[in-house]
């Protein structure tokens, strides 16, 4: 087939106006990267039943720009000094941070990383009392971070434990506030690291505060590892916080010579608790285009005060009303629908398509794992097996499929049930891909596409790799929550 248009007549339900693609038309050269997150939780670890296929599915995907993130609920897991120094001693220990860790980071290897250790040691605020954290690594705790100033107003204190936890994994250890020398034996490579995760929440940080820290920990990290590149922000609410883009991407704002290489935020659609599915696949696409407005809004802040800071949409993904209740009393963790994983992959699928056609850099699909009592709606793999869902099948189709260098070509007419965008990929092939809204077949008629072959997620495929047709006429028929890209011949 030619250059050209080609053009969708209809659908099986609703009647559309035709889609036109113009081959020849580029509207923009994309820059996005399709990746993932992962969170440490107590099913990463060694002697988990799914740790081994987890990461062996992780290295598989080889994908760039993974994020890492220990967090707040496990502290033993996330924290590498949990008690102040003091008395010449020290309690810093990575026997249980460094298996997963070093796992991930040779899951890896050969991609670029984004890695954030996200927990502030809580004793480096000021709090009434010290807040105590679980003796069980494996036991979640929520009110771990307390406090909101620091102990230490100059920072150095902060700066100081994030510069020896790089140096810990990239120089091979580090001298601690006593003088002595910790050893790790560790030269891995990490591209960028992340300064702490959606601060708006965490600490009630406010902007100023979060900008000075940003400062202390990177000015502190770049004596050790001078060429570390820095993602700042990580905001859960970015359409609620315009006032951390305005003061953190000025440059007025910062110590000289600090680097804005980029920033970074989330979205995730949350239904209310009494939505059916019927219900949700209307919610989940309605709150994605409100996201995306806050992605125009918070790009005219970036392109007018920092243009030259990259953008990462790092968490993109969908939560249950149920996981929201996971740490009150009570809560009894309900089966999740096959048709829910579909629903949520399309979702990511259309962010994605609308986040390249906007020349956002990266965008990252959240997380690897979760599991009942830890956001199960979230999780790419199932947490019985660590086999892949549709989600991380999804992933696996846009990643294989679509990058940076990719021509976005005009797309028009869509119906609003299904969305469509064609690219010429890098070696030059015509792909269209096709994201369906509804949970309903949507019958596709093409012009001239015979013999055109198609990759598709769907609920039949569910966790199982995408399977493949190839189009015997002029019609295509887009499964219901379904994810196809179709190669043109």
């Amino acid at each position: 087939m030619k250059p050209g248009l080609l053009l969708f007549c209809g659908a099986a339900v609703i009647a559309a106006a035709p889609v036109k693609i113009d081959w020849n038309k580029v509207v923009r050269e994309s820059k996005t990267t399709a990746t993932l997150q992962v969170v440490v939780n107590p099913p990463l670890r060694p002697g988990s039943t799914i740790h081994e296929r987890t990461f062996e599915e992780l290295r598989k995907l080889g994908a760039d720009y993974v994020r890492y993130v220990p967090w707040l609920p496990y502290p033993k897991l996330a924290v590498a000094e949990l008690e102040p120094p003091a008395n010449g001693k020290t309690s810093w220990d990575f026997s249980l941070i460094d298996p997963m860790t070093i796992d991930f980071l040779k899951a890896t290897e050969g991609h670029p990383v984004i890695l954030n250790f996200s927990t502030i040691p809580q004793w480096m605020f000021k709090t009434e009392k010290p807040v105590p954290y679980p003796a069980d690594p494996d036991e979640p705790v929520w009110n771990y971070q307390q406090g909101s100033q620091l102990r230490d107003p100059s920072m150095k204190e902060l700066g100081d434990y994030y510069g020896r936890l790089v140096a810990w994994y990239t120089k091979g250890g580090f001298v601690d506030e006593f003088g002595k020398q910790h050893k790790s034996g560790h030269h891995f490579k990490i591209d960028y690291w992340e300064i702490l995760n959606e601060v708006e929440g965490e600490h009630n940080t406010t902007p100023e505060q979060y900008t000075a820290r940003y400062d202390a920990i990177v000015e502190r990290i770049r004596r050790v590892a001078p060429q570390m590149k820095f993602v700042g922000l990580g905001l859960g609410g970015p359409s609620q916080g315009p006032q951390y883009f305005e003061h953190f991407l000025n440059p007025k704002n910062h110590r000289p010579g600090i680097p804005l290489d980029m920033i970074s935020y989330h979205f995730y659609a949350v239904p209310q608790p009494d939505e059916t599915m019927e219900i949700q696949q209307h919610t989940y696409f309605t709150q994605a285009d409100g996201f995306l407005n806050t992605v125009r809004y918070v790009e005219s802040i970036r392109k007018r005060l920092s243009p030259k800071t990259r953008t990462t949409v790092n968490e993109i993904g969908s939560i249950s009303a149920e996981d929201l209740a996971q740490d009150k009393p009570g809560y009894v963790f309900k089966p999740i629908a096959n048709a829910y994983w579909n629903l949520s992959g399309a979702t990511y699928a259309y962010v994605f398509a609308r986040l390249a056609s906007m020349g956002i850099d990266i965008a990252g699909e959240s997380q690897l794992v979760g599991y009942p009592t830890q956001f199960p709606s979230v999780s790419l793999v199932d947490w019985n097996t660590g086999a892949p869902n549709a989600r991380f099948r999804v992933l696996e189709l846009l990643k294989n499929n679509f990058g940076p260098g990719d021509k976005i070509v005009a797309t028009s007419g869509a119906p609003d049930f299904v969305h469509a965008q064609g690219f010429v990929t890098r070696d030059g092939k015509h792909k269209l891909l096709l994201v369906s809204k509804r949970g309903r077949e949507i019958e596709v008629p093409l012009t001239g596409a015979a013999n055109a072959t198609a990759a598709i997620v769907d609920q039949t495929t569910q966790g199982n790799p995408a399977r493949s047709e190839t189009l015997s006429g002029d019609a295509f028929r887009l499964p219901g929550y379904g994810v196809a890209v179709i190669t043109l011949p």
